[in-house]
This record gives structure tokens, C-alpha cells and sequence, in this order.
């Protein structure tokens, strides 16, 4: 029978099957950070257990690490129990023999970001962690999804997971992308149209000819956030552009190299293999997108006006429209463009990468951040740090008004000292902008990092559009 990418992952990863739903599922690569993984250890020392293979577990600091702008090895975690919860990490790591990315490590950065840039990522893995984005990882055509901590312990002690499959989603996506936009504003386009459920239950492959001409980063971004949409895995067939990004970054040439070339082109859905959903979109409708809601499928193209809750026929629709614009303090019918900020974050697993930076960068050159605005650019890892050091990025935003700072999760999600005040606006490239999600009251617009620059010189919701920058151009 011809069968998807997902389930040929499945099939080469499933130790035994359970049952109809369920199958035993071994994992190539186990990856954890300092805030999912504490219960984990504890159980393994109540029970008098081993972690079974850890030459497969990667460990990362990242989600409660301060982005202070200083010298990464005087870095310091001021706040008790987040130093507690990275100490406990260093320990275990030691004690179980687990690698370690820890608070001063110069290639300290987001787990999502480091682990692909250090080659750990192959086509055709399987990959878990305790965090939803997990996901990001299909973009190098392995399945990578978010599990429990329960679910960590038992990674731990067998290197598997009783596992739940999925069913399968394809969503088509044709054409060049507009100029003036790029794959986050695909991304919630797409999220907006099918819903922030619409792919509950789902594994999502993304195909058709816009992914071809898209970058392995934002392949990354693609994946990250199809998460939003509900789904328990997003995948892209691996192609030429991601042997291109792989191969180096593992180390791999000759006939090593081949080898595993041979084994990845083989990755593929079928011809004939079925699909349980499918949906198709037009790149060309892609715009600068912008999220006016508390949700990331509460978004809409930064020429619209606020939606009014009285157009919305389903009544739970209908409320859920007017608690988001009462937080949001936004009113029906108005324009998003001109919705003043406070503060401007350009970062996280989602656009933390050099790429990211790239166009943010060029947006910026030659501007001012605006006067009320508070900026700052946290980059996904040490070495993105490092490069956009080397290729002048850095500068273009300190000579702008950004805070240029340390690698971490920062602002996405408010466990560290980089937080919203209530009341404050944030044009942000994050993930989710969710009540609370950067700060208890804050405000949350997500967007691309070309439009969060965008915002942050203009001090406002602004189409990038209007900018004049050069979208796409190369770089060295």
C-alpha cells in the first residue's frame, strides 16, 4: 500500500504495536530543557533506574536564562528558583552522563535552534522533547513532536514512547511568495483559514512548489508553528536544500555521505498514499500578516480593519472574538495599521535564526528605533550571535536603538527577567500571543521580524511594505 511520509517514520521507528492506535515508538534523539525535565530525574532515582542510551539525550538551558547583554561566561540566573532549576539540570546531566548546553556554554542558545545548527537533526529521525515546537524539526524531514513529563522519564529509562498516532494532513502551498512577505506571514495566514484546531490530531506535510523556494530556516518556521494549528507533527520532504544544510552541519562527506543520501531521497509520501485532509493555498494571497486576537489564528493582513464580533454567527465565536478584543484593547472596525507599541522583540525558536536577523537587519539600516519604543534583538543561539557579529547585523541594530542581547527564549514566554509590563503593546516574532504569554496583561502582536522592525521605527503597526527595503536580496 503506498504510504505517507509519516507513516513510513512511524513504521521505521515502531518497536511493537500496541494496539489500532498505539504503537511503541523508539526515538533517535531526546531532548530536554530545565523546566520539563525535573520530575523526570526524580523518578529515575525513586525507581533505582538508568538513563538507557545517554549518548541520545542533548540537554539545553534556555527557557529561564536572562539575555543581559554581557560577556556569556559572566551570565548569571539571579532569579532563586530558576538558577535551582538549571542547577538540578547541571547535576543530572553529570550524574547520568547527558550532554549539556548549559548557561555560560558559548553555544548555549534555544533547543529548537542549537540542535539543528550543531548537525543533530538528520532526515528521517525521530525526535522528542518536552516543548510543543518540537515540530520545528519536520522542516529537515524527521518527525519531531512535544511530550509529558511523565513521557520524559519514560524516554529516559527505554528510550521509547508509547505513542498515539496521528492521522494525516496535506497542505499545498503554490506559487512565489509576494515581495514584502515571507514564511511566518504564510504561516498565519494559514493558521487564521483552518483554524488554531484545524489540525488537531494531524501530522501535517507541507508540499508544492513555494516550498521549494524556501530556505531550510524557514522551513523551520513553517514547521514550528504548524503547532498553532493543533498539529501533532509537521513534515516536508526532504530535497536538495536540506542535504545542502544537513551534510556540513553533520559532518558527513564521501561515501558516508552518499550513503545517507541514498536513505533520505527515499523519504516521501507515495504516489497513490491517502490523505485523511487536505487543503490548498495560493502564495500569491499571502500578505503582511498580523495578529489582532489572543490567539495565533486571530490574525489578518496589516491592511485590514479589527474584525467586529457582531459579523460572527457562532455565538462561542462571537464571544471568544470580544474577550480578545477587550484584552487587546481593540476596538471593531478599526485599522490595525497605526496601533501604537511599546515594545518591539525580534527572536525565539521561531525567528531567532541568522535569516531572521537578515531581513529584520535590513528594514532597520539607516532608521531609528522611535522614541517611546523599547527594542531588543535576542538572537536563537551563540553561534547566530556570532555570526550576525561577523556580518555586521549586530551593529545595524545597535546603531538603530535595539538592545542587542544574549541567546535564550527571552520575551516568548515571560519565565525570565525579559518581560511585558500590563498594558504594554509588543509587536513580536514569536509563537503565540496567548493572555499573559510575554507578561500578565501584555499585549501581543505576532508578525514577522520584517514587520517588527518595521513597527519599531515606525512605532506603530506599519506595513513594511511602505518601507522601500529590499526584500530577498543575498547575502554573504
Amino acid at each position: 500500500m503506498p504510504r505517507t511520509l509519516y507513516q513510513k517514520l512511524v513504521d521505521s521507528h515502531t518497536v511493537a504495536r500496541i494496539d489500532e492506535q498505539h504503537v511503541l515508538l523508539y526515538a533517535d534523539l531526546h531532548i530536554m530543557n530545565e523546566y520539563t525535565s525535573p520530575q523526570a530525574f526524580t523518578g529515575l532515582r525513586d525507581q533505582g533506574r538508568k538513563v538507557l542510551r545517554p549518548e541520545r539525550q542533548l540537554a539545553v538551558v534556555s527557557h529561564i536564562i536572562p539575555t543581559h547583554p554581557v560577556d556569556v561566561g559572566k551570565r548569571v540566573i539571579l532569579d532563586p528558583p530558576s538558577a535551582l532549576q538549571a542547577t538540578n539540570l547541571k547535576r543530572n546531566c553529570e550524574k547520568f552522563g547527558i550532554r549539556l548546553f548549559d548557561t555560560n556554554d558559548a553555544a548555549q542558545g534555544i533547543e529548537h535552534i542549537i540542535a539543528p545548527e550543531n548537525g543533530l537533526i538528520r532526515p528521517g529521525m525521530v525526535v522528542m522533547c518536552g516543548d510543543s515546537h518540537t515540530t520545528t524539526y519536520g522542516a529537515l524531514g524527521a518527525l519531531g513532536f512535544g511530550v509529558g513529563t511523565s513521557e520524559v522519564e519514560h524516554i529516559l529509562a527505554t528510550q521509547t514512547l508509547v505513542y498515539r498516532l496521528a492521522l494525516d494532513m496535506r497542505i499545498r502551498v503554490d506559487g512565489p511568495l509576494p515581495r514584502g512577505t515571507s514564511v511566518k506571514d504564510l504561516i498565519l495566514l494559514i493558521i487564521a483559514r483552518i483554524g488554531a484546531q484545524g489540525a488537531r490530531g494531524y501530522a501535517v506535510e507541507f508540499s508544492g512548489s513555494t516550498l521549494a523556494g524556501l530556505s531550510a530556516e524557514a522551513r523551520m518556521t513553517l514547521c514550528n508553528m504548524a503547532v498553532e494549528a493543533g498539529a501533532r507533527a509537521a513534515l516536508i520532504r526532504p530535497d536538495d536544500v536540506t542535504f545542502a544544510y544537513v551534510a556540513p552541519r553533520a559532518g558527513l562527506s564521501g561515501a558516508e555521505l552518499e550513503s545517507a543520501l541514498a536513505d533520505w531521497r527515499a523519504l516521501y509520501s507515495d504516489e497513490g498514499a491517502l490523505f485523511d485532509v487536505e487543503h490548498v493555498f495560493d502564495a500569491g494571497e499571502v500578505a503582511p500578516y498580523v495578529t489582532w486576537g489572543t490567539s495565533p489564528d486571530q490574525a489578518m493582513p496589516v491592511t485590514g480593519l479589527v474584525p467586529d464580533p457582531l459579523a460572527e454567527s457562532d455565538p462561542h465565536g462571537r464571544d471568544a472574538m470580544s474577550r480578545a478584543l477587550d484584552y487587546m484593547d481593540l476596538a471593531p472596525a478599526t485599522p490595525i495599521v497605526g496601533v501604537r507599541v511599546d515594545r518591539v522583540f525580534i527572536g525565539s525558536c521561531t525567528n531567532g535564526r541568522i535569516e531572521d536577523l537578515r531581513l529584520a537587519a535590513d528594514i532597520v539600516r539607516g532608521r531609528k528605533v522611535a522614541p517611546a519604543v523599547r527594542a531588543m534583538v535576542v538572537p536563537g543561539s551563540g553561534a547566530v550571535r556570532r555570526q550576525a557579529e561577523a556580518e555586521g547585523l549586530a551593529q545595524v541594530f545597535i546603531d538603530a536603538g535595539f538592545e542587542w542581547r544574549q541567546p535564550g527564549c527571552s520575551m516568548c514566554l515571560a519565565m525570565n527577567d525579559d518581560v511585558l509590563e500590563p498594558g504594554e503593546r509588543c509587536a513580536s516574532t514569536t509563537n503565540r500571543n496567548f493572555e499573559g504569554r510575554q507578561g500578565r496583561g501584555g499585549r501581543t502582536h505576532l508578525m514577522s521580524p520584517a514587520m517588527a522592525a518595521a513597527a519599531a521605527v515606525a512605532g506603530h503597526i506599519t506595513d513594511v511594505r511602505h518601507l522601500g527595503a529590499h526584500f530577498g536580496e543575498p547575502h554573504a
